[in-house]
């Protein structure tokens, strides 16, 4: 079961895979497995809610365990 809006956010900010895994310095195959699912690392989480733009206060609107 998806815990997290990443997809979503994603998509509604018009970035590829590709442009997300670079602007958080993660790859892309985690970012579809985050996507899917899957759980990741903390630290992790806080990459790519700084890349899209968010204060990590906001981490419930992307992660949402």
């Amino acid at each position: 079961m998806k815990n997290n809006f990443l997809r979503e956010i994603r998509e509604s900010l018009l970035l590829s895979k590709a442009e997300l895994s670079k602007r958080a310095n993660v790859s892309p195959i985690t970012i579809s497995r985050i996507e899917n699912g899957m759980p990741c690392r903390l630290e992790t989480k806080r990459k790519l809610i700084l890349a899209l733009g968010y204060d990590l206060a906001e981490k419930n609107k992307i992660f949402s365990d």
